[in-house]
């Protein structure tokens, strides 16, 4: 005697149910695996250490990810994410200047590197010549 095509129907709805919960499973599973969302930096606190590299001419007058114009003459900078706005302390560690910069951009975008400089920040903090140097950032202020 055949099965009739309504008991083949039920099973193949019971097997497709069942992989669908071993798929949310297997999420639910996966996502307990990703990093806690970072706590803001606290005002006055040194936030990062590492090296950063400035950027200048090639780049004068395009748009930023913050929607302005780049101004090589202006104290500003690229941070991968704080905010936009954000008023930064940023300490040349080789030779202690110090430089007040606003965050308009995202960068860099190359690996290693923590902060992108204007030309005259970069200026201010004696980098220019050697292209990359060692900083330490604080936040002043968000926005």
């Amino acid at each position: 005697m055949r099965p009739r095509k309504d008991s083949r129907l039920v099973v193949v709805h019971a097997v497709a149910f069942a992989v669908f919960l071993l798929l949310q499973l297997l999420a639910t599973g996966c996502s307990g695996n990703r990093k806690p969302a970072a706590a803001p930096p606290t005002l006055g606190v040194p936030v990062e250490r590492g090296i950063a590299s400035w950027y200048g001419p090639r780049f004068n007058g395009r748009m930023t990810a913050s929607g302005e114009r780049y101004d090589m003459n202006a104290l500003t900078a690229a941070h991968r994410s704080l905010p936009f706005g954000t008023r930064l302390r940023v300490v040349n560690l080789d030779n202690d200047r110090v430089v007040e910069v606003r965050v308009n951009d995202r960068g860099p975008m190359v690996p290693g590197r923590i902060l992108d400089l204007s030309y005259a920040a970069a200026r201010a903090l004696g980098a220019v010549g050697t292209g990359v140097i060692p900083v330490r950032i604080t936040v002043l202020s968000e926005r």
